[in-house]
């Protein structure tokens, strides 16, 4: 009983670290190919689109629904001990250093690492990669390189405009709901905000964006026949995103505490 339990613990870490060692091999592949031609331009703009922009209304309205709630959660929180004026500081701060680059990932990843994986996916169940192949194209650099670009680039745009509604959804909380000045408010954000506390939400964005699309492209390219072959990578970028950026915020979150 001990050495079937120890060989099943065995394969699984074996396993793990097969994954982890594929995932590596492919993320040094993507990187290879950034800065070597031919570049597919048409394909990183569409992928602009849809990662960026057509993602734009589901940060937008996630964000705008947290600064308020955070807005009035820290009130609360805050009038046990009567400090209830913090309330734009602490709105503003966590927006831009925490759950405007987390939860716009989160979804982003939602909605784009699945969409990925699951287009990709079907291609190659299609035989639609191994005709990109025939035609001396090489798949990795037409299907995955654009994409990752994209959503490296787009994501810290995604995250600042989510930063912007989500500091606003706070204010109008703070105004109509909980009675503040709506300049002493506005002077309060800007007075504890700094500069650093934007741009490493912006740094967690670019990251957060490399790792959903890198994930959407490697599920896919890498997904089993048929539907149910697609279903099962679908369901994995989304899963495998969300712990990365979860697991990369809190290193990264190290890394900027300590500046």
């Amino acid at each position: 009983m001990i050495l079937s339990a120890l060989a099943a613990l065995g394969r699984t870490v074996l396993s793990a670290l097969a994954g982890a060692g594929r995932v590596a091999l492919f993320t040094g592949a993507v990187l290879s190919h950034l800065a070597r031609p031919p570049f597919y331009s048409r394909e990183f703009l569409q992928a602009m689109l849809q990662i960026g922009w057509l993602s734009l209304p589901v940060v937008g309205m996630t964000a705008l629904f947290t600064g308020a709630a955070l807005a009035l959660q820290i009130y609360a929180g805050g009038a046990r001990f009567s400090a209830e004026s913090v309330v734009p500081s602490i709105v503003a701060i966590g927006m831009v250093r925490e759950l405007g680059p987390v939860l716009g990932g989160l979804m982003v990843a939602a909605r784009v690492a699945s969409s990925i994986a699951a287009e990709i996916g079907t291609m190659k169940v299609t035989e639609q990669i191994d005709a990109l192949v025939t035609l001396s194209t090489n798949p990795l650099k037409y299907l995955a390189v654009p994409r990752v670009l994209a959503a490296t680039l787009s994501v810290p745009l995604l995250v600042a405009v989510g930063d912007v509604i989500g500091v606003m959804g706070g204010w109008l909380i703070g105004t109509e709901r909980l009675g503040f000045n709506s300049a002493s408010y506005i002077r309060n954000t800007w007075e504890y905000l700094e500069g650093w506390d934007v741009g490493s939400g912006l740094v967690k964005g670019a990251a957060f964006g490399f790792l959903v699309a890198l994930m959407g492209c490697y599920y896919g390219m890498n997904s089993g026949r048929g539907a149910q072959g697609v279903g099962r990578a679908t369901k994995s970028a989304v899963v495998a995103a969300s712990v990365l950026i979860l697991a990369s915020n809190y290193l990264l979150t190290e890394v900027f505490f300590s500046k």
